[in-house]
């Protein structure tokens, strides 16, 4: 299983457990927060996407992932898992969450990556693990939301960062466009060759430490 670095804080949560997948973005975006946060932790994987008991994803009632476990308590859904996870680190970084930067190009780009990595998980779940027909309207237009997203990206990306802070260490616009990106090649839904723009930024932020200690892989007995 993988763990973030120990930190000497927390003695109340060395069960700090990410339950998720290894293979989904919304979780890796959790562990790369954790990586950067150095907050020890353990992934606890969801086995079966089919499932439809919350006991299997940790009691979430909406049987989602990723949920973190911390001493005794269950944390919802991935921007509340980062916020707890900066909550309990003692690591001095700097983090831009959404509404510390309202500039329009970056809640415009928030909106669409939170899209495109929900839009994915639609199209994944009906095509790819449902077998349902990929040329069925409803799958057609969520193909096309993600492509028209990632355009608007592409054109705007440079406006978005120029528009964050320049003293950070970290941001949730970053992290979450960055597990998309590579989310869409490891479950190959479209090309993103052409977003010339998304894939520096990419290439980039994967040379982080915390980029490379959590790439994507499909967890061990994983029904789906």
């Amino acid at each position: 299983m993988d763990k973030a670095a120990s930190v000497g804080k927390l003695p109340d949560m060395d069960r700090v457990q990410i339950i998720g997948r290894s293979s989904s973005h919304f979780t890796r975006v959790a562990r790369v927060f954790a990586h950067e946060l150095s907050v020890p932790y353990e992934l606890v994987p969801i086995h079966n996407m089919r499932q439809i008991d919350p006991a299997v994803y940790a009691e979430n009632p909406a049987l989602k992932l990723p949920t973190l476990r911390r001493a005794g308590s269950l944390v919802f859904g991935t921007e509340n898992i980062c916020r707890a996870l900066a909550d309990v680190s003692e690591a001095p970084l700097r983090i831009v969450w959404p509404e510390q930067v309202r500039e329009d190009v970056v809640c415009n780009a928030q909106e669409l990556v939170w899209h495109g990595m929900t839009a994915q998980v639609q199209y994944v779940m009906g095509t790819v693990v449902n077998k349902l027909p990929a040329d069925n309207t409803f799958f057609v237009k969520i193909l096309a939301g993600i492509e028209g997203a990632l355009r608007w990206l592409d054109a705007n990306w440079a406006g978005a960062l120029h528009a964050l802070p320049a003293s950070r260490d970290l941001s949730l616009l970053e992290v979450t466009l960055f597990c998309l990106m590579e989310h869409l090649t490891f479950r190959p839904t479209l090309s993103v060759s052409p977003y010339t723009s998304l894939a520096r930024f990419t290439q980039e932020f994967s040379a982080r430490r915390s980029a490379q200690s959590t790439s994507y892989f499909f967890d061990p007995q994983l029904s789906v």
